[in-house]
């Protein structure tokens, strides 16, 4: 591979007249909107987990039921089946309440910042820090994908 090839894309690469400074800031930033994506996903979760609990709680109670125990199975169905899991909302209410307004909201201020001082790049921080840490011209070590190329990478 060429030292020409052996380059980070362009767009990992740091526009001119950015400082240290502000690439760190960036990928602070960066790295509070992965946070973002995290809790995002355990909020799914949540949501997920609380839609199959409704659901198994409900079999629950069919089974109660056909236990003989009817007056028991019509209390839990009353006061736990389809129950709100905060006040007023199930899981997906507090789902789109989050995606709606913190979540979109990070995002778009995040991108905003990246536009207006780095050209739109993402990751510059992490690619600096690639680019410091990768052994040149050793296999596994490429800068980017070689179009067609797998390289050692596990199937």
């Amino acid at each position: 591979m060429t030292s020409a090839e052996d380059r980070p894309d362009p767009q990992h690469e740091r526009p001119e007249g950015i400082d240290d400074a502000t690439v760190s800031a960036l990928g602070k930033i960066s790295e509070a909107l992965e946070a973002v994506e995290v809790a995002r996903g355990h909020l799914y979760t949540f949501h997920r987990m609380s839609g199959t609990a409704d659901l198994t709680l409900g079999e629950g109670v069919d089974a109660l039921r056909e236990a003989g125990h009817g007056e028991l199975a019509d209390r839990v169905e009353r006061e736990m089946v389809g129950r709100n899991v905060l006040h007023g909302r199930w899981s997906f209410q507090i789902v789109e309440e989050y995606d709606d307004g913190y979540y979109e909201t990070f995002r778009r201020v995040e991108r905003e910042l990246r536009e207006e001082l780095v050209e739109g790049r993402r990751h510059l921080f992490e690619a600096e820090m690639k680019e410091d840490r990768r052994t040149h011209g050793k296999a596994g070590h490429e800068a980017r994908p070689v179009e067609g190329d797998e390289g050692d990478q596990p199937g």
